[in-house]
């Protein structure tokens, strides 16, 4: 009689001679398919799986590599085979250009002269006086060359506004020498420091369609970013500004007079090289200004321009709204600079080389910069094919180049006199135990290696 007991099967013992227990049936996954199945997270909402408010092509339009985050991604890995070869052609391209660089620098011809004090310090005209040396800065070939710069003054005399008026002012007169020529094209910009153009309140401060021509209304221009300089209210009516805004406001007002050579070789006559205020704007920047619809009698002048208009605006003569469409030196100074010392072009000459010898600039001095601790300068210079004279960039690509190169033949160094397995686990750091804790089974263990000799 068999001991099993009734309901109870041998299926359900194990046999002795089963090498293991039976595994249970297989049966088929009731669970959808994956193009079928919706997604927990639908366009950032929770969604349910099974509540079916998704449709078929709805889920199809969410199973995407982008949302699902199964994009294809390549990530280097970093060896020395890899690394150093890299540092090396870093240091191979990035110093020679730097080279280049600096030798393009070199080859640009410049004097700036400094007359922020003209009107202070130096002697009435008739008698020249040399300008301090802080205030005299050249690059020539020759670094000995001399310019011999020197600087007088006329007080009292009459100067002529951007718009043909006559008042009167001062002058200041630079003599100058140049030592060497001067390749066309030469260039004249004026120089001013610590005058913060990017301040965001100053950068903002004008009307873009006002610029371009449109008659825009005192109460538009009040709804524009020309705070705090909108215009005129009178009574209930109120006339804008034309220009308005802080940048037109405080337009820089210094004019120059074309380089006088003084000392031709032939006849001795004083000759004028002509410098021209026309081509001095980008292109882009003419495209931002246009003539204006405004008639006379609905604008005002701002304020700082209360010499050029003393009776404001008037429908013709010499006291008519400025065309600014064609006014060059203003579209230059509306171009705000990013930097708190700047130089804007005035003048130019393109065609004509400006031969080494003794020259004379007038400048008709308006603009105040000592009330703000700035200066202002005339700066006469060259070009070359990678613009004006800055040291600076050729100087950083070859330092960048020069740290590359050490540091690849340092790496390279280390590399080759005690090099270092790729991928060895034993220079991570939860293998390597505090020096102070014994090594026992649970540091070997949790490590993975054996114990070296000294440690403990």
């Amino acid at each position: 009689m068999s001991d099993t007991p009734r309901g109870v099967e041998h299926t359900d013992s194990i046999d002795s001679h089963d090498s293991a227990p039976k595994q249970p049936e297989k049966t088929k996954s009731r669970r959808p398919p994956s193009e079928f199945r919706q997604p927990a997270f639908a366009l950032g909402k929770f969604t349910s799986v099974d509540d079916g408010s998704l449709t078929k092509s709805q889920t199809l339009a969410l199973d995407t590599a982008f949302r699902q985050q199964r994009l294809k991604a390549w990530q280097p890995i970093l060896t020395p085979k890899t690394v150093l070869p890299l540092f090396f052609t870093i240091g191979i391209i990035f110093a020679p250009i730097g080279g280049l660089l600096l030798y393009a620098s070199s080859q640009v011809r410049e004097i700036k002269l400094d007359y922020t004090r003209c009107t202070n310090d130096a002697p009435d005209f008739g008698t020249f006086a040399n300008m301090p040396g802080s205030a005299v800065e050249s690059a020539f070939k020759n670094a000995n060359s001399s310019v011999r710069a020197q600087w007088a003054k006329k007080k009292d005399v009459n100067v002529t506004l951007h718009n043909g008026r006559q008042i009167k002012g001062n002058q200041c007169v630079l003599q100058f020498t140049i030592p060497e020529d001067m390749g066309a094209p030469v260039l004249l910009y004026y120089q001013l420091t610590n005058f913060y153009q990017n301040h965001r309140r100053y950068a903002e401060s004008c009307d873009l369609q006002q610029l371009k021509g449109d008659a825009r209304s005192y109460g538009d221009i009040t709804g524009s970013k020309c705070t705090p300089l909108y215009g005129v209210k009178a009574n209930d009516t109120g006339r804008p500004y034309y220009p308005c805004g802080l940048i037109a406001n405080s337009l820089f007002n210094d004019s120059f007079s074309s380089p006088v050579w003084q000392n031709p070789p032939n006849d001795g006559t004083a000759r004028t090289y002509n410098m021209t205020d026309k081509g001095i704007a980008w292109d882009s920047d003419k495209d931002l200004y246009g003539p204006t619809k405004y008639k006379a009698s609905d604008i005002v002048p701002p304020p700082n321009w209360a010499e050029a208009y003393p009776n404001g605006y008037t429908d013709d003569g010499m006291y008519r709204p400025p065309n600014l469409k064609q006014w060059e030196a203003f579209q230059v100074w509306m171009r705000t600079a990013g930097l708190p010392t700047f130089s804007k072009l005035a003048m130019r000459n393109d065609k004509d080389k400006l031969v080494s010898g003794i020259y004379q600039i007038t400048v008709d001095d308006h603009f105040p910069t000592i009330q703000y601790r700035g200066t202002k300068s005339v700066l006469l210079t060259t070009r070359t094919v990678m613009g004006g004279r800055n040291n600076f960039l050729g100087i950083a690509y070859i330092a960048v180049g020069g740290v590359c190169i050490i540091l690849g033949a340092v790496f390279t160094a280390t590399h080759l006199i005690r090099p270092r397995k790729l991928g060895d686990h034993t220079y991570l750091s939860w293998n390597n135990a505090p020096a102070s804790k014994p090594a026992g089974p649970s540091t070997v263990m949790a490590s993975g290696r054996e114990i070296r000799p000294g440690e403990s």
